[in-house]
């Protein structure tokens, strides 16, 4: 299946003279402070490589200054790249005229940012149904499509209200439905749950994953929470300085670290509530009973402590009828005994 999204040696730097700079191979394997000290340009994002398959939710992760940010507004063009490709279905979005881009924004993406962008003299309703009134979608049928995805994200009997009559999180319902409202190919999250309250942003994250789950759309999301991450993400990019530092899974994550960075990253996360029995089994020894329970290799640790624990034999890690290993009391009390 061919990548919804796919970027190729995307570069932004800020600063004079920045597409001699991307041209010059000494400058660019020069550091991000390197860079600075010689040119006074900022590298924001350097090199980078990524697809994104359709249906996703791709997390793009890192502290602040790593370019999380940057990045997802080149793949918007809201920031104009340096230099590198950007591959939408198909289509180069950097060689997109001002028409065709427009096209793009109002059609095929949209974007849900953090500080939520409602205009403050419009209701509800109107706030959710403005990008169908920019592109001549007629009064009624905006008005039914607004309630539709009004009532989706839960904000039914607040169609007439206004956002400072309306709570953060409610707030940025609001933009999660004006986002939906067109029904783009994708949804870009700049870190929308940033500023709201630890319970709410817990709220609105299980609300993201259920709308992923009801609608289906490819979304890329961008946080600087390594548990928001974990929580949402099908694959998690970690950006360090304008560059990838790994891609992948949760469970590849914390279970195989590229380097320190990524390690001390993860070094907190409960690994029982990430990592996979695939990271955890071991091959059947010559004793071993292999007539016990079977489970799947992506059954999460914590789930399957239960089912081990009570079985008298080793549970057999079984994927599409093959014996892929198996785990037994030590395993999964190695996990366990770790996080204590």
């Amino acid at each position: 299946m061919d990548p919804v999204i796919s970027v190729r040696d995307l570069w932004k730097v800020f600063g004079p003279n920045a597409s001699q700079l991307v041209a010059s191979d000494e400058l660019k394997a020069l550091s991000r402070q390197e860079l600075m000290e010689r040119t006074g340009s900022v590298a924001a994002v350097r090199g980078v490589d990524f697809d994104v398959a359709p249906g996703e939710m791709f997390v793009v992760m890192g502290l602040s200054g790593s370019g999380k940010s940057t990045l997802v507004r080149c793949l918007t063009r809201l920031v104009e790249p340096t230099a590198g490709t950007i591959m939408f279905e198909g289509e180069n979005i950097l060689e997109a005229d001002p028409k065709r881009l427009r096209d793009l924004r109002r059609n095929k993406f949209s974007m849900v940012f953090q500080h939520f962008g409602l205009l403050p003299h419009r209701t509800v309703a109107e706030n959710v149904g403005y990008g169908l009134e920019i592109r001549g979608v007629p009064r009624a049928k905006r008005g039914e499509r607004s309630q539709e995805v009004i009532d989706l994200v839960g904000l039914s009997g607040n169609e007439k209200s206004y956002p400072d009559q309306l709570s953060g999180g409610m707030q940025q319902r609001v933009g999660l439905a004006r986002a939906l409202a067109g029904d783009p190919d994708v949804l870009f999250f700049d870190e929308p749950f940033s500023a709201l309250d630890p319970l709410i942003r817990r709220d609105m994250q299980s609300e993201v994953i259920r709308l992923h789950r009801e609608v289906g759309k490819t979304m890329v999301f961008i946080t600087h929470d390594l548990s928001e991450a974990l929580k949402l993400g099908d694959r998690i990019l970690i950006m360090r300085d304008g560059q990838v530092v790994q891609v992948g899974t949760g469970d590849e994550l914390v279970g195989a670290p590229a380097d320190d960075y990524v390690r001390d990253f993860v070094r907190d996360v409960p690994k029982s509530h990430v990592l996979t029995l695939k990271w955890i089994m071991r091959p059947p020894r010559p004793d071993d009973e292999l007539d016990g329970p079977e489970l799947s290799p992506e059954t999460v640790v914590r789930e399957a402590v239960r089912s081990v624990l009570s079985a008298d034999k080793p549970v057999k890690v079984v994927q599409n009828g093959e014996l892929l290993g198996v785990v037994a009391d030590e395993e999964i009390l190695g996990v366990v005994a770790g996080e204590a």
